[in-house]
This record gives C-alpha cells, sequence and structure tokens, in this order.
C-alpha cells in the first residue's frame, strides 16, 4: 500500500524539497514534520492514476488532512474492488467457454436477421386481414338493420306477449342495498341452455341473440316493443355471420332507445347492486354515433340555486361528461356575475379519463351564490371555444348550459360571437322545480341550432343528458355513405367478461321518408364487433425480437392498443383503458416524433431503474383502421439464434424413466440434484399446454405433454419449442464443463446461473433454487433485460421499500444478484460484506487477521474496516439502492433506496451530480379507498362516484338524501408520479464537504470501473444538524394533473367530420312532459324516439318552426 501511495503516504513521507507551498502559505506553526509532510503531499499533488486534485485552505486541520488523504486510498480500494469482481466473474461467467460450446454445436441452429421494414409490413398486414374480416360482417349487419327497420310497421298496440326474445337479464337477481334479494319482475323471456365455450369464457347458446334493457328503461313500452320486433332479424344475420367466420366474438346493435341485442345469447354479468348498463354510454357507442365535440359546459351558480338544484347540477355534469369521449375536448366554467373555470383548466382538454375525473372531483366544490348574469356565462364559453391556440376536436361545437330559469335572452352575445353562421350549437337545461318562465331558455336553444330540456328530479338526468347525441347524428344522416366509416376504439374491457378488447363500429340510419320525400333525420344505433386484444396480439413477433424489443399499435390520440407496458392493475368496465404512447414509455423529445418520422435513440425504463439506451423505431399504418403499428429494436436484437435440431437430438432416449427426447432429460427433476434446477418460461410452446403460475407445475404438465407429442407436432410452436430443447443442453453442458469445477463457497457465492432467449433459466446448485425470487420468464426479469443493455457487471440487490424491517441475518441467506448477460452469480450478502471491508481497508496480505483501528495517534491510516466506527463505506447501484456496505446495521437495509439509510449523503451525492433524476407517471396504478367529505372537492387519486353510484342510492332513497358520503368505498384506478434516480456522466472521483455548521461531513465518492456500482466513503454523522429532506424514490399520489396538461400532445384526431348540414331540421325538445309518461321511471324518455313509419313526428315534442 505504501509502495503504491508514495504521494500520499502514511505520514512519514518528507516533504520533496523542490515542493512549493500552496498560495505561498507557510507550514502550520507547531505541527510535528510528519503530519506537515502528510498534509503537504495530500494537498498539493496529484493521486497517482487519478484526474483529481485537491486544493484546499492550508488551515485545516489535523484530522481533515488525514481524511483528505483516504481520496488517494480510496481509488486503491476501488482497484481492488474491481479485481475482485471481475476475478469472480471471469471464473464463473463462462464467457469464452460459452461461446465454444456455442460453436460445437453450430450445426444445430441458424442465425436468422430481423429486418424492422419486413417485419412491420408483415404485422400490420396480418392484423389488416383480421380486422377487415370483421368490417364485412359489420357492413352487412349494418345494411340488413337499415333495411328491417325501413321494411318493419309501427304498431301502436303492440304488447309484450307478442314478442318472442331472450331477456338477458330475466334470470339475473340482484341485491338491494340493505343486502335483501328485491323481487324478480315477471318475464316472457325464452327460457334458453347455455354450453361453455373457450373462445368468449363463458357460457353461450349459438341458436340465439340476448337482449339488455337498461334498469331504468319500461321495457314494455311501446317504442321498446317495436325495437325489439324489427331487431330480431338481426338473429339470422349474427348466424351467418359466424358461418362465414367462426372466430368472431360479440356481434352487438346498441339501438338509441338503449336496448342492446348481442350474439350469441349469454346471461348478463350483472353487478350486485342495481345494473345501470346503458349502452348509449359505452365508448364504443359514443364513437360512433357522432362526430368530435368541443364542449363547455356553463352552469348557473347564483344564490337562487341551492340544495337539491345545486346537487342535481352537479350530478348532470357528472352524466354529461361520461357521453364524452378521448375524441371530444371538453371544459367546465360555473358563473353568476361573473364566469369561471371550476377546476385548473383554462381551455378546453381532452376528454380523457384523467381529465373528466378532474372536472368530477371539483364540480363538487362548487357553491351558489350572487346573481345570475347569462351573458357572462356565455362569453366565457364563446371566447374557449374560439381559442384556436390550442389542440381542439374542430368539429361540432356546443355549450351546454344549466340554470333554475332567468329571463334574459342574451341576444346580444349571440350576435356577436354565433350569427349568422351559427357554427356552435346551444343547449339549455333548466334543472329543479320552479315556476320560473322557461320561454327564454327555449329560445336560446332553437336559435342557435341546439335543443331544450329540463331535469325536474334525479331519474331525468340520464336520459336528457344524452338525448343531445341525436341532434349530432343529424348531420352524419344526411351525409350518408359518407359517413359509414368505420371506426376502432381504443381499448376497453368487454362488459360481458372477454378481456381486453377492441370494437369496430358502424352507424346505422334510419332511411324512412315522410310525406314530404324528407329524409329521416336521426342514427338508428350503432353496430359494433369485438375484437381480443389477445387476437391481435398472437399476431405479432415475440421472442425473436429479444427480451427488449416489442411490437406496438397507437390509435390517432396517441393511445396505445398494443405495447408491453399496457398493463392496467384494476379495470372498471365503464372506463375505456387509455394509456398513452408516451406514458408508457419514458417520455422525450425523440419519441414525439414516433408517427411523425423516423427515429431513434431513447430512454428505456425498468422497475426501478433507468438505462439510457439505443432504440430504432419503425412504423406503418394499419390500412383500414385509424392504427399505427410500430416495431422498437435494440441494436443487439438484430439476429436471433432459431434451433434447427436433428431428428437424433428429437428422437426419443428409451433409457430414460419415461420417452422423451434426448435433452429433455435435463429438464426432469431427477437430473437437478446434479446439473442444477431449470425454471422453463411460462410460453404457450403448445395448444395443450396448461399454464400455471406454479413454475413447478408448469414444468410437470410440460413434461407429461411432450410424453404424446413429438416436438415436430402441428400443435406446437416449433420455433418456441425447438429453442427451449436447444437452451436445455446448452446449458447444461455449461454447468459440466465449468460450474462443477468450481467450489463456490470459496468465492462466496450462493449460485449461479444462466438464463437464455429460449426460456431456460438453470440455477446452480439446485438447493439455490428454493428461495429463488426471480421471474421465470427471462424477458421479463430485470436481471437479464438490463444486462442487455448495460456493458460490464449489473448489481441488483433485493427490492426494499420504505417500510421493509429486515430479516434476522443468521437464520436467512440474502443474496445480491450479479449479471452480465446471460450469465449471473448470486453473491451471499453477509459474506461479501466481510470482504467489502477488508478490500476496502489498508490490510495487506501479510498482515493477520484480527480487530485493527487506526487514528490520527497511530500509524496507520484510516479505512472501512479498521475505521468502521467512524467511516460509512458503502456501494450503492446506479438506481441510489444501497448494494454493500461496512456498517453491520446497513446489512438489514440493502435493497433500500439510500436516501432511507443516509437522507444527507445521498442528498449530498444527487447535489454534487452524481445522480440525476427523472420523472415520469404512472397512469396504471390502484388507489386505496380513503374517506370523502361532503364539503369542497373531492381529494384528488381516490374514488370518485359515478353516476351510477347515485344511482343505486336514489333508487331507493328520495333525491335529497343523495351524497357522496353514503358510496361504497372501493379500489379506483389513479395517477401516481414516480421518480427515478441514474447516474450522471461523472465518472471521476470526487471529494465534497456536506456543510452542516459545527458538523460538517467529508465524502469522498468514485464509479467503480465496469460495473453499475458508485464507492462512496464518508465520515459518520456527528450530530442531527446534518438532517437534510429525504429524497424519495418510490410513487407518490397525486401529481398535478393540471401541469399535464399544460404541455398538450400532439392528436390526429379522426380524419373525418359531420357538423353541419343545410338542411338539418332545427328545433327544441319538450322533453319535461316525457319523464314518466310510459311508467317505471322514465322510460318515455326514449318513448319520445320518432315512429318510423313515414310522416310520423317526435312523440311529446314540439318541433321549432325554422326561422330567418
Amino acid at each position: 500500500l505504501s509502495e503504491s501511495f508514495h504521494d500520499c503516504g502514511s505520514g512519514r513521507t518528507e516533504v520533496p524539497p523542490e515542493q512549493e507551498w500552496p498560495r505561498g502559505d507557510p507550514p502550520l506553526p507547531g505541527a510535528p514534520i510528519s503530519s506537515l509532510s502528510l498534509q503537504l503531499s495530500c494537498i498539493s499533488t496529484k493521486c497517482q492514476g487519478s484526474d483529481s486534485f485537491f486544493l484546499f485552505p492550508f488551515s485545516l486541520s489535523l484530522s481533515l488532512s488525514l481524511s483528505l488523504c483516504l481520496s488517494c486510498s480510496m481509488q486503491y480500494w476501488a482497484r481492488r474492488l474491481e479485481q475482485e469482481i471481475d476475478g469472480v466473474m471471469r471464473i464463473f461467467g463462462g464467457v469464452q467457454q460459452l461461446r465454444g460450446i456455442y460453436n460445437e454445436n453450430r450445426n444445430l441452429f441458424e442465425v436468422k436477421e430481423n429486418v424492422p421494414r419486413k417485419l412491420v409490413e408483415k404485422v400490420a398486414g396480418d392484423i389488416e386481414s383480421l380486422l377487415a374480416k370483421k368490417v364485412r360482417a359489420l357492413k352487412r349487419l349494418a345494411s340488413a338493420a337499415e333495411k328491417f327497420q325501413k321494411a318493419h310497421h309501427w304498431q301502436d298496440n303492440i304488447r309484450e306477449e307478442d314478442i318472442e326474445y331472450y331477456d338477458s337479464k330475466a334470470d339475473t337477481e340482484y341485491d338491494d342495498p340493505d343486502g335483501e334479494e328485491i323481487e324478480r319482475e315477471k318475464s316472457n323471456s325464452l327460457k334458453l341452455e347455455f354450453t361453455d365455450d373457450a373462445n368468449f369464457k363463458t357460457k353461450v347458446n349459438y341458436s340465439y341473440a340476448a337482449v339488455q334493457i337498461p334498469t331504468d328503461i319500461y321495457k314494455g313500452s311501446t317504442v321498446i316493443l317495436n325495437e325489439l320486433n324489427w331487431t330480431q332479424a338481426l338473429e339470422d344475420v349474427f348466424v351467418e355471420n359466424r358461418k362465414e367466420d367462426p372466430s368472431l366474438l360479440w356481434q352487438v346493435f346498441g339501438s338509441a332507445t338503449g336496448v342492446t341485442r348481442y350474439y350469441p345469447a349469454t346471461p348478463w354479468r350483472a353487478p350486485n347492486k342495481i345494473d345501470l348498463y346503458d349502452v348509449r354510454r359505452r365508448p364504443w357507442y359514443i364513437q360512433g354515433a357522432s362526430s368530435p365535440k368541443d364542449m363547455v359546459i356553463i352552469v348557473d351558480v347564483s344564490g337562487s340555486v341551492s340544495g337539491l338544484t345545486l346537487k342535481l347540477m352537479k350530478t348532470s355534469v357528472y352524466e354529461m361528461l361520461d357521453t364524452l369521449s378521448d375524441d371530444d375536448y371538453v371544459n367546465v366554467a360555473s358563473f353568476n356575475e361573473k364566469a369561471k373555470p371550476v377546476s385548473c383548466f383554462k381551455h378546453l382538454v381532452q376528454a380523457n379519463i384523467r381529465n373528466k375525473k378532474v372536472f368530477k372531483e371539483d364540480v363538487q366544490g362548487m357553491v351558489a351564490k350572487g346573481t345570475t348574469d347569462y351573458k357572462a356565462g356565455f362569453e366565457y364559453a364563446f371566447d374557449q371555444l374560439q381559442n384556436s391556440n390550442i389542440t381542439r376536436a374542430n368539429c361540432n361545437k356546443m355549450i351546454m348550459m344549466f340554470t333554475d330559469g332567468g329571463e334574459d335572452r342574451v341576444q346580444d352575445v349571440f350576435e356577436k360571437y354565433n350569427w349568422p353562421n351559427k357554427t356552435v350549437r346551444v343547449f339549455t337545461f333548466s334543472v329543479g322545480q320552479h315556476n320560473y318562465d322557461v320561454t327564454p331558455l327555449q329560445w336560446m336553444a332553437c336559435a342557435n341550432k341546439g335543443y331544450y330540456f329540463e331535469i325536474p328530479s334525479i331519474g331525468a338526468i340520464r336520459i336528457n343528458t344524452q338525448e343531445y347525441l341525436d341532434v349530432l347524428g343529424r348531420p352524419m344522416v344526411l351525409a350518408g355513405n359518407r359517413a359509414k366509416q368505420v371506426q376502432w376504439t381504443n381499448v376497453y374491457q368487454d362488459a360481458l367478461g372477454l378481456g381486453l378488447v377492441v370494437t369496430g363500429t358502424l352507424p346505422v340510419f334510419n332511411l324512412t321518408e315522410d310525406s314530404s320525400d324528407r329524409k329521416n333525420q336521426l342514427i338508428l344505433g350503432v353496430m359494433g364487433i369485438d375484437v381480443a386484444l389477445n387476437d391481435i396480439k398472437k399476431l405479432t413477433p415475440r421472442y425473436n425480437l429479444g427480451a427488449n424489443g416489442y411490437v406496438f399499435a397507437i390509435d390517432l390520440n396517441g393511445y396505445v392498443l398494443l405495447h408491453p407496458n399496457l398493463q392496467p392493475q384494476i379495470i372498471n368496465f365503464r372506463e375505456p383503458v387509455t394509456l398513452d404512447f408516451l406514458d408508457a414509455e419514458l417520455e422525450d423529445e425523440n419519441k414525439e416524433e414516433v408517427g411523425r418520422g423516423p427515429g431513434s435513440g431513447f430512454w428505456g425504463s425498468n422497475e426501478q431503474y433507468i438505462d439510457e439506451v439505443f432504440r430504432t423505431y419503425t412504423w406503418a399504418p394499419i390500412k383500414s383502421t385509424n392504427y399505427s403499428l410500430g416495431l422498437v429494436l435494440p441494436p443487439y436484437s438484430t439476429y436471433y439464434i432459431q434451433a434447427n435440431l436433428s431428428d437424433q437430438i428429437l428422437q426419443v432416449k428409451s433409457c430414460l424413466p419415461i420417452s422423451l427426447p434426448v435433452y429433455f432429460e435435463y429438464l426432469l427433476p431427477n437430473s437437478f440434484e446434479s446439473e442444477g434446477h431449470v425454471f422453463i418460461a411460462p410460453r404457450e410452446y403448445c395448444k395443450d399446454l396448461d399454464l400455471s403460475d406454479n413454475n413447478t407445475e408448469f414444468l410437470e404438465n410440460f413434461i407429461a405433454l411432450m410424453e404424446k407429442v413429438t416436438p415436430d407436432s402441428k400443435q406446437c410452436d416449433n420455433f418456441l419449442l425447438h429453442n427451449l430443447i436447444l437452451d436445455t443442453g446448452i446449458t447444461q453442458q455449461l454447468v459440466e464443463r465449468v460450474w462443477k469445477d468450481q467450489d463456490l463457497n470459496t468465492y462466496s457465492l450462493l449460485a449461479v446461473f444462466a438464463a437464455t432467449d429460449g426460456g431456460i433459466t438453470r440455477v446452480f446448485p439446485n438447493k439455490a433454487a428454493d428461495d429463488w425470487e426471480e421471474e421465470p420468464e427471462p424477458f421479463n426479469a430485470s436481471f437479464y433485460r438490463r444486462s442487455l443493455d448495460n456493458k460490464g457487471y449489473i448489481f441488483k440487490p433485493p427490492y426494499r421499500d420504505a417500510g421493509y424491517r429486515g430479516l434476522d441475518l443468521e437464520n436467512n441467506t440474502i443474496g445480491i444478484l450479479v449479471s452480465t448477460a446471460p450469465r449471473p452469480l448470486k453473491l451471499d450478502l453477509e459474506a461479501w460484506a466481510e470482504k467489502f471491508k477488508v478490500l476496502a481497508s489498508n490490510r495487506t496480505d501479510r498482515d493477520q487477521l484480527g480487530t485493527r483501528r487506526c487514528d490520527p495517534s497511530t500509524s496507520c491510516e484510516m479505512d472501512c474496516e479498521a475505521n468502521n466506527k467512524d467511516l460509512i463505506c458503502v456501494l450503492i447501484d446506479d438506481g441510489g439502492f444501497l448494494v454493500l456496505s461496512n456498517q453491520e446495521d446497513h446489512w438489514y437495509q440493502v435493497g433500500k433506496f439510500f436516501s432511507e439509510v443516509d437522507a444527507n449523503l445521498m442528498s449530498a451525492l444527487y447535489n454534487n451530480s452524481f445522480y440525476t433524476r427523472k420523472e415520469s407517471y404512472d397512469f396504471q396504478s390502484v388507489c386505496a379507498p380513503e374517506a370523502q367529505s361532503n364539503t369542497g372537492a373531492a381529494p384528488r387519486g381516490v374514488f370518485v362516484p359515478t353516476m351510477a353510484d347515485f344511482l343505486n342510492l336514489a333508487w331507493w332513497t328520495s333525491a335529497a338524501d343523495v351524497t357522496a358520503d353514503s358510496m361504497e368505498s372501493r379500489e379506483t384506478s389513479c395517477i401516481m408520479k414516480q421518480t427515478q434516480y441514474y447516474f450522471s456522466t461523472v465518472n471521476a472521483t470526487y471529494n465534497a464537504m456536506i456543510d452542516c455548521g459545527n458538523c460538517s461531513r467529508l465524502f469522498h465518492a468514485q464509479r467503480l470501473a465496469n460495473t453499475n456500482l458508485l464507492f462512496v466513503v464518508a465520515d459518520k454523522p456527528m450530530c442531527s444538524q446534518c438532517e437534510s429532506v429525504k429524497l424519495l424514490q418510490a410513487e407518490i399520489r397525486d401529481p398535478n394533473q393540471c401541469e399535464l396538461v399544460d404541455r398538450p400532445r400532439y392528436r390526429k384526431g379522426p380524419h373525418i367530420c359531420f357538423d353541419y348540414n343545410a338542411t338539418v331540421r332545427r328545433g327544441w325538445g319538450a322533453a319535461w312532459g316525457a319523464w314518466g309518461a310510459a311508467g317505471r321511471g322514465g322510460s318515455a324518455g326514449r318513448g319520445a324516439r320518432p315512429r318510423p313509419g313515414p310522416g310520423q313526428g317526435r312523440a311529446e315534442r314540439r318541433l321549432c318552426q325554422d326561422r330567418p
């Protein structure tokens, strides 16, 4: 040590005669010559092999001088650590040996090339072909529906017993809020038998379709019965479609009356309480029934609006927001004498789930006071719609006003902003029960191409907040075939249990004409056909792209249809599963160009870590859809191995306990003791293979199947199966040639293991598999994926969250993974912690073992072993997690974010640029319920009651008792802010002072070459003055959604818009007379739909006369 560090000796080095004192200062008066020599040499000279100089005022104390000299010693310790790690990895890594094994078996495989452009074009073509089949079926259904409805003769006296259909809810039992069973209605529903079907994951009947009618619609009304009558003819078309394409899943007609007819028949999957499913509020129906919308909702909060009326308005806004899809843009404002937004959103924002939740929460904070000024509300709304500096739908524009009534018609505002072109529709809603003159509200709606509605009670809200869609559909109907555009939705949860699906939609138009040969202007409904997301995934390559290559697909809004990070933790069938591409990955400027032009060189994220990596993105459109397909490929995945096994390898070996191919003997549990334990990736090697989360059980299922089929069987994926067999044999040879010849205990190793692209993870020795916690699928294993993206040795401690309290180390063995793809080791934590102290010390091979201590009074330098009571010596990985320490009380904290161990030191490392951080958002997190208050806005990130929840309660209680407090708590999706740390570009040795007044701490830090480790030596904190703010690595709830919308992302949006037609007839609706007219709580809201026969108008509505 003294020879290696003659520049920073132990205090015995003489001062070189030619050495100048720094700044010309004289030696410290009265100081011993040995300490002066030490101080001089450490301050004025450069440590051997280092890029660092150390210049400090000469008035530093002797103890500080000694600490400064540690920086030179530290470089020596770092080299010892680097050499030890490299030596062990070279012995057990077996890189050269493994390369040799592959070369010897070169005849068993061939190297194939991934050509990105060809791959993308092929997969896009395959998906296009799959969806094209569904489109043909969809068009047949829509055309047939229009024909059946046009030929149907309206029946005024139709009765329930005249209609034969299967009511999907006939056998469904509901519980009321008090837990008592609700008396079931009498039903004339068909009695069907059902059989299990693997495609639908439920029991179905292929001979019939099923009907679902919303609970708040009276199924005995004339309108509903006529609807059931003519839609019955669709069943034959459903059956014919399935005969042509047996892979078809749900075929659905969602009627504008609220009736859903779907095929094949299956009982309705209803919740325990009242079923409030309404097809007209499903994302696919909304998307298919109208063009995109820019909507401003203004709410009257003057003093006259209070009590129940204000509650009704808040709930109405909830329901209005639920009629919007991701293609729409919205803002919500309240007004009295002045108008102001209810939330932090200052302009129109995309009507996605996250933004709508913010609105719903903030609407609860509205308070009634002041006087009404319609002018303030409308001027605010028009200004919002005229703002062209933001992203918006640029199609249908509308203002929705909720009020309790008023006399002002604000004609001057309409003349200024909207006339004569009337590009903005105005819909007015009179809320509550009162005696105000509603004529001004009717006039405002009629004069601006809108409708007027009344909402006297909570039961009228759902019906009347969705009626406006009829008006928006009129330009589509009049556009005819130009509007017959098949649209594909983003991902959502199927209400019948099919899982994640996308739906192709096509509007169905009313083709009847009145006595004047004028076209009907209403949409009959939307036809939809589901495609399971898994069926699309099956068309994409996976295992030939390597662990970090993948295929993704996005829609026009930038939401992902396919992506490995699309993994919603909780799924609510009411909400689409929307994950932005830039949220699925770590956002950067390059990725924003995906979809606009080629790019590469991006950030990659993996669990708690961030790696700066290189990726090439290649993409192409999926023709005839609104999707684009992309391929992400790292440079090392340009080529892949495809096993081409000979008949000799695949032949059955009769001497085995069971009849299996030769290499399979190393998969049998009786070989594990000698050859190491084998985990196989849970992949779909064969169609009849039963998957299992338990890898032992999965291996048993695999072996049992291999006894029955050959590896070349048509029911098996030959690529997957042959590569698995090849890697089984390759890794077994690695055991024989390398691992068995070495003593793991000598090097303090718990295990060595190898993982392969073929899906094999072989752990040696067998006993090490008992506490194995890594993913059996290498492509999902953090150590495997990170090893591919990083050069050198990647250390991975077991992750511990902040609340972890540790184990009894005497009875439990903790391991640290060290990997260099694909051959990692598992270190014994306790043994390597002791080794770490020795390597980071001044002990030489000649020194005797035993307790050593160095201080200024002795002749030896301080180090991490002898001075572990004074010095903290740690190894921290590139994510900021503790890997090793010379402090025994740190051992149980290995794997924790280092700020949880020493917040002061971690902050210093961050402030001195050893680490930098990146913030991102997880939009797929799950939040536990929190108690809610009935005052003000609901807290962010917790469950916000939907209208369905309000109606659950309101169904059994008076509307006056409706509050959010009674809602049942449940987990819900929420947004979490993630902060991840990673190494900056600092590589040199660094020394700095943590200034804490009289308790300052000195620390030294240096990166270990060829690893992801930072070696840090620091003084122990002497007093609490050095406490600092703790850096957080874990997720934090409730990021500011308003900050996110201030950075709007590129949205292409639908390419076609139907928002105006000169022949559209204008009118106001007398909807107030409809509610309750047909009984059972308001089905006549849809009973007011126009009868299909010629010359028949809208029941319970007066049409407005055309005005100049």
